[in-house]
């Protein structure tokens, strides 16, 4: 198993739009894709309160590829990330890590 960890850093004000495109879309386009989250949260203490950071559960990087792929070209996702951002950008950056548990790793 590999767990990717993704970290968005919105532009100020725009995290509630974020997690709204998350709640209404995004999840319901990964269940399509068969992409499995493994918990979203909000910074309550760190660098910035304008951050989602999430994790993504792969069977390997050939499943990420593959269902990624699938999502980031689906009509339904393209379109509804440009409704999305109509009245302006959303994200100012993504920070993604592809991990691997240890072998003492509680989750693998």
């Amino acid at each position: 198993m590999i767990m990717e960890m993704r970290v968005y850093r919105c532009l100020p004000g725009r995290l509630p739009a974020l997690m709204k495109r998350f709640d209404t879309l995004t999840l319901k386009l990964w269940d399509k894709h068969g992409i499995k989250q493994a918990g979203f949260y909000t910074t309550l203490i760190g660098t910035s309160n304008q951050e989602l950071t999430y994790f993504v559960a792969w069977e390997s990087l050939a499943d990420r590829e593959k269902k990624w792929t699938a999502f980031q070209s689906d009509p339904d996702w393209i379109a509804g990330r440009a409704k999305s951002e109509e009245d302006g950008q959303i994200i100012d950056n993504i920070v993604s890590q592809l991990l691997v548990p240890t072998a003492f790793s509680a989750v693998k």
